[in-house]
């Protein structure tokens, strides 16, 4: 073996250290080849460029073979055995091949653009600019299927061009008239969890003469509405303050504030502070969106976008976009966090003020059941429960009625608990398709919950085995890669629906929402229209109802799960009585929810929720507001009351067993 072969770095323990001397060693730069680790995988990236027909187009793309693996496996795996792996993918014919093959790509685009008349650039600039693990052929049928949209709107001219002049996502912010009319200013405070962002961002909107705060949670909202009430303004005065969900209302008279679910942002009224929390969720896949509208239309004369470091870059784009001054204030973590220096092992090691996180409601109820057998009590927080079950469990703990919380990543997002070490019982998740390990934003959220300030002087993170607690310590070394600034997400508003079917005379809600994303498009793709599939999904099947296209809208978005049955089986029931004109009144059957098991109560209570969000939105055909959220109440309190009995069976049947032993 010769010496240029035979050096290895000092550290070989260390993935970052290794894939570095990796690219040193293999002087993989010099090639115009990328070691890259990103969207839970490690892959190899190829930098080029071709010149077709007078253009000129670089790229950056992952050859047919460049993903090596995901990271768990490429951690274990040893540095020669990457190295191996690495000249195997990386050798001079894989460059020459994808350069050939984007060379013939992009005369394909040249000539199809050239064709019908659209500039190829628009298209194939991408190719240097994509941040994205997914092999270069996936990026073609993506542009592909670009191209093909563009050449449809060609197609039909006549509906576009009268399309195009009702909307255009280019001059998106201008649609928001009182915020675009107001001298705005953007205060971003940015850090970790336990920073203290929110708090200072809420102690200004409480002096403000006005304002409103706006969470990606009902639960956050909640907290932060009762945060407003408790607030002393500096001339000794309170917060008058109202609280508005998609499911809840509660009207302060005279109210100055306002503390809502994101969603539910009020564009007409102006305010002097606005806060946005989570900021981060702009690049949410399902909910980016409504951040995106927040941003551009919070009519407030400061707006304050609070939330992670990496959506920095993010919120500078947006604010130049918008023309709006941002001030940038990035916090530092008050109280430090540390990994354990081994795992936890064994469940008598646990402690009082540990959260133990698993990653589904069945293994959250587990974990609890083994615990509590130990002796310890337990609080149980998960997705599935309301907000008010989730604080009922919370203030469990919070009081030291519960030893213990076990939870989901539920816990990562609002709920304030003075929690001393973060144990994590999988660094696995399923993420709707397959199991895959959690990208490190999640575990350092997760993760940042440990070491609450003013109540530990420092947090703690394990894994409950040898395993998890490895790639925890990997995952909380690992930089998260920034928010992408540019593709914000556009929703269509009803609004805007309306204006397209006016041109074009179309009412199927499925051709309404095609044509949005089809013919309403920015050409450099700062905003992008998005249409979730689930709101995709429901569309096809309300088209068969004889509905306008507002009520096929508002049923479209209806929060409730269509994948659990009976959940399914009441929207489809509110949806075919709204096509036939009847009044769908809540008949409170309360007494059966002590019939019902855990699953049950849970479904009950999310249904009664959902009715209440549809009776906000067409009261005339859906009345029982109030007794929906009645009932809604009653399942919660049943659900806690249920986790509470649970408990208590399991630490009586272990006392009992102890009391057998003497």
């Amino acid at each position: 073996m010769s010496e240029h072969h035979s050096r290895f770095p000092p550290a070989a323990d260390d993935t970052q250290d290794d894939d570095a001397f990796l690219e040193r060693e293999l002087n993989l730069s010099a090639r115009g080849v990328e070691l890259v680790k990103m969207e839970g995988r490690v892959f190899l990236r190829f930098a080029g460029a071709v010149r077709v027909e007078g253009l000129h187009v670089d790229y950056r793309l992952v050859p047919a073979r460049g993903v090596l693996a995901k990271p768990s496996k490429w951690r274990k795996m040893e540095v020669t055995a990457r190295r191996a792996l690495v000249e195997e993918r990386a050798t001079r014919d894989a460059v020459d091949d994808l350069n050939q093959e984007v060379e013939e790509f992009v005369r394909e685009i040249a000539d199809q653009a050239d064709e019908f008349g659209v500039d190829p650039m628009l298209f194939l600039h991408v190719l240097a600019e994509l941040e994205t693990s997914e092999p270069a052929e996936f990026v073609f049928d993506r542009i592909r299927q670009r191209l093909l949209h563009a050449i449809e709107r060609e197609q039909e001219e006549r509906h576009a061009a009268r399309t195009k002049e009702s909307i255009n996502l280019a001059e998106y912010p201008a649609s928001f008239d009182v915020a675009r009319k107001m001298a705005r200013r953007f205060v971003a405070l940015l850090g970790p969890t336990n920073s203290g962002k929110t708090h200072r961002a809420m102690e200004h909107l409480a002096q403000a003469d006005s304002g409103v705060y706006l969470a990606p949670l009902r639960l956050l909202a909640l907290e932060n509405y009762e945060r407003l009430q408790n607030a002393v303004r500096a001339d000794g005065g309170k917060v008058k303050v109202s609280l508005i969900t998609g499911e809840e209302r509660r009207l302060a008279e005279g109210a100055t504030h306002v503390a809502s679910t994101v969603e539910m942002l009020d564009t007409k009224t102006p305010v002097q502070v606005a806060v946005i929390d989570e900021i981060q969720m702009l690049a949410d896949r399902d909910r980016g969106a409504a951040w995106t509208a927040a941003v551009c239309g919070a009519p407030a004369s400061t707006v304050y976008l609070v939330g992670a470091p990496e959506a920095r870059r993010a919120i500078e784009a947006l604010a130049e976009r918008l023309e709006c001054p941002l001030e940038v204030h990035v916090l530092k973590r008050k109280a430090p966090l540390s990994m354990e220096p081994g795992a936890v092992r064994k469940l008598r090691n646990l402690k009082r003020g540990d959260a133990v996180i698993a990653f589904s409601r069945r293994e959250v109820l587990m974990w609890r059941d083994m615990i509590t057998e130990m002796g310890l009590s337990v609080a149980t927080v998960y997705g599935n429960l309301s907000p008010e079950v989730r604080r009922a469990q919370a203030e469990r703990f919070r009081e030291g009625q519960a030893d213990i919380v076990v939870g989901t990543d539920a816990l990562a997002m609002g709920l304030n608990m003075p929690i001393q070490r973060i144990v994590m019982t999988t660094a696995v998740k399923y993420n709707g398709v397959e199991e895959e390990e959690i990208s490190a934003a999640l575990a350092k959220q997760i993760a940042g919950r440990a070491g609450r300030y003013g109540v530990h002087e420092e947090g703690f993170v394990a894994g409950y085995d040898d395993d998890t607690h490895d790639v925890m310590r990997s995952l909380m070394k690992e930089k998260i890669p920034p928010v992408p600034a540019s593709g914000f997400a556009v929703a269509p508003s009803l609004e805007q629906l309306h204006r397209i079917s006016s041109v074009t005379g179309e009412t199927s809600l499925v051709k309404l929402l095609k044509r949005f994303v089809h013919n309403i498009d920015v050409p450099d793709g700062f905003f992008y229209p998005r249409i979730t599939e689930e709101q995709n999904g429901r569309a096809e099947w309300l088209d068969t109802l004889d509905l306008s296209v507002a009520e096929k809208f508002t049923m479209s978005l209806v929060p409730i799960s269509t994948k659990v049955p009976t959940l399914e089986s009441a929207w489809t029931h509110w949806a075919q009585s709204l096509a036939k004109r009847k009044v769908c009144k809540l008949q409170p059957h309360p007494q059966e929810l002590f019939w019902q098991n855990l699953q049950e109560v849970e479904d009950t209570c999310r249904m009664y929720s959902a009715y209440a969000w549809l009776g906000y939105r067409m009261p005339e055909f859906f009345p029982s507001i109030e007794e929906a959220q009645t009932l809604a109440r009653e399942a919660s309190e049943r659900v806690d009351a249920l986790l509470q009995q649970q408990n208590a069976a399991t630490r009586k049947r272990q006392s009992k067993r102890e009391r057998g032993r003497w």
